[in-house]
């Protein structure tokens, strides 16, 4: 038996091979592959020998159109992959803009097909795009990138079958820090405005934060600490530690900027707490604005929880209760 899971992982993972990015990156680009659906596998099964990757499942219900680009700078593109089911082609969708994980330097759009995917089946459009990493551009740019992306899918409603005033944001750890910043903020902000579309709002319904930081600073928060000869992942996105800009951190943290315009959230934690630590204090702060939010934790999860079976069922099926109620 155990040896069948095995060949049925290695199967399900040289299916998401397939699925990778089709687009050839800007040879100037430098690339950090190593979060990987494949490698996050790896370091996992050990203490979750049941677990399996996750798969894109059937698509023969679904228009998928892979690696629009979305914009451009200089001979750089930045594209965007679009899904939804083919017998709605001619209705106007609720919009779920997702953003894959990787510490702000690795991943790519590719390991959110699945999420994508299961989203699209059940009756909303999604739009899963590329941003730039911390190899390419340090902190704000992948923001500039996401509100572009949402100018984006706002300026194309006659050409897919977009409904522009029923968007939400899902992101995974850092992705999932960056769209809980910009729903947070959801707003005019000057250090995150893009060149690009910029008389279309980039304001959005609501947010879903899969173990996103939410506070860079703060009693519950681990995230920052470097180790001699390691910096962190944040440090490499801010290109400072935290002794040297504490400011930068609160800025780019969602605890800070909740106001009367915050979108409406939905948290998806694993069992680890530094990931959402500030989340209660943020609820709080959201409460008095009576903006509504949602907690979902599943307990004994790793980190990247959001990549694997058992548990991606139960995460899709809350998330798709939250958009329906909430888009």
């Amino acid at each position: 038996m155990k040896f069948l899971l095995t060949l049925i992982s290695l199967f399900v993972l040289l299916c998401n091979n397939c699925n990778a990015q089709h687009y050839k990156m800007h040879p100037s680009i430098p690339v950090d592959s190593s979060y990987t659906i494949q490698n996050q596998f790896k370091k996992y099964k050990k203490d979750y020998p049941y677990i399996t990757p996750i798969s894109t499942g059937d698509t023969s219900k679904l228009t998928i159109i892979n690696d629009i680009v979305y914009c451009n700078y200089g001979e750089r593109e930045l594209h965007l992959d679009i899904a939804y089911l083919k017998s709605k082609k001619k209705e106007k969708l609720p919009v779920v803009i997702l953003v894959h994980g990787g510490g702000w330097r690795s991943g790519d759009k590719s390991m959110q097909t699945p999420m994508a995917c299961e989203l699209a089946r059940n009756g909303f459009i999604t739009i899963n795009i590329e941003y730039r990493l911390s190899m390419e551009a340090l902190y704000p740019e992948g923001l500039k990138d996401i509100k572009t992306a949402i100018r984006w899918v706002k300026n194309n409603t006659k050409n897919h079958p977009i409904d522009s005033s029923r968007i939400a944001l899902l992101g995974c750890s850092s992705g999932g820090q960056m769209v809980s910043l910009l729903g947070s903020i959801n707003g005019y902000f000057e250090k995150y405005e893009p060149e690009i579309f910029k008389n279309i709002s980039d304001r959005v319904d609501a947010v879903i934060d899969i173990d996103g930081v939410l506070a860079f600073i703060h009693p519950e928060s681990g995230e920052g600490k470097d180790k001699p000869g390691k910096p962190s992942a944040s440090t490499l996105w801010f290109n400072s530690t935290i002794e040297q800009d504490s400011l930068v951190r609160y800025e780019a943290s969602a605890l800070t900027h909740v106001n009367k315009n915050t979108a409406k959230f939905l948290f998806v934690c694993s069992s680890i707490p530094r990931y959402h630590g500030g989340r209660d204090d943020m609820i709080k702060k959201m409460n008095n604005y009576k903006i509504y939010s949602e907690v979902f934790t599943i307990p004994d999860t790793p980190h990247t929880f959001w990549l694997f079976n058992p548990w991606f069922d139960s995460i899709s099926r809350t998330i798709v209760k939250f958009l329906k109620y909430n888009l």
